[in-house]
């Protein structure tokens, strides 16, 4: 059995489930697209291909495995994008949480569906009905849990917005011991470099008291200014929209001081290294092209 335990982002990662390349479904039709960045790449003839997916996903596992991180992956389903494990479950504390996600992901799901097997029952969490989020909007942070979130008129306009109020309250009811601090974000499901598709994509922490924010991505000013505040400027990366659309702020932590980040990322690289971090370059960028990276690949099941 595992003994599920993530306080925050960046503790000494013990155990990952990292997603998986494996027969990730090719092009899609650009009408099956649920994301602005993959459908301009499939318009674009950019969209990446099954063996640079490979190549890169298992660069990430090599890494993982070089500092002693235990692996577990899920089932393979053919024809279906399995790169992205996030969004369909998280942990927080010693619980994993089932949320309700967009119809189009639900079979990734049922792939990890072994890995439940492994957790104490009472451990695991499904959502109510009515409650929507996925894990790309959920970070334990400490004391709180940070999530990103859109109000009901966005949700219902939005394909891109995939967490709700209730959700958000959800969270609220089940860790009554943390502060949840929930952030508006800015949507648009045709401009990749409008919309903020998760928190993740905009915003994370790093080591024990830096982070990473994209200013732009958030909708209420009110919101940048209580993270600057709690993290205060000076321990702050500020990034451009480009940046953001790069995916900058998607890094993974596989500990306070190590951090993984893709190799293109030359600046943000210097200024982490700059703050003594130590920083894992690996190549993820044909990945980015389909509106994720790095964290959105893992699904941390326990940290020290």
């Amino acid at each position: 059995m595992i003994e599920l335990n993530v306080h925050n982002e960046t503790s000494q990662l013990e155990i990952v489930v990292l997603g998986i390349p494996n027969n990730f479904g090719g092009v899609p039709n650009v009408e099956k697209c649920y994301d602005p960045k993959s459908k301009q790449h499939i318009l674009d003839g950019t969209f990446p291909i099954q063996k640079d997916v490979t190549s890169e996903m298992n660069e990430f596992l090599d890494l993982l495995e070089k500092y002693n991180v235990e692996v577990l992956r899920p089932n393979n389903i053919p024809n279906l994008n399995q790169v992205f494990v996030r969004d369909i479950s998280f942990t927080i504390e010693n619980k994993l949480i089932i949320p309700n996600i967009i119809e189009d992901r639900k079979e990734e799901v049922e792939a990890i569906s072994h890995i439940f097997k492994m957790i104490p029952e009472q451990n695991i969490i499904r959502m109510s009905e009515n409650a929507r989020a996925e894990g790309g909007d959920v970070m334990p942070w400490n004391d709180y849990i940070f999530v990103g979130y859109s109000q009901e008129e966005d949700f219902n306009i939005y394909k891109v917005a995939r967490t709700n109020v209730e959700g958000v309250d959800f969270l609220k009811e089940q860790f009554p011991n943390k502060i949840v601090r929930a952030f508006e974000l800015n949507k648009s499901d045709i401009d990749p470099k409008e919309n903020a598709l998760h928190l993740d994509c905009c915003f994370q922490p790093i080591g024990t008291d830096c982070a990473i924010i994209y200013k732009g991505g958030f909708k209420n000013e009110e919101d940048v200014d209580f993270l600057v505040n709690l993290f205060l400027e000076e321990n702050i990366i500020f990034i451009s929209k480009e940046e953001m659309y790069h995916m900058n702020s998607n890094v993974f932590s596989i500990s306070e001081k190590v951090i993984v980040s893709e190799k293109g990322f030359t600046r943000l690289n210097n200024q982490l290294r700059k703050r003594e971090f130590i920083v894992e370059e690996i190549q993820y960028s044909e990945i980015s092209k389909m509106e994720g990276l790095l964290r959105c690949s893992t699904l941390p099941l326990k940290r020290k």
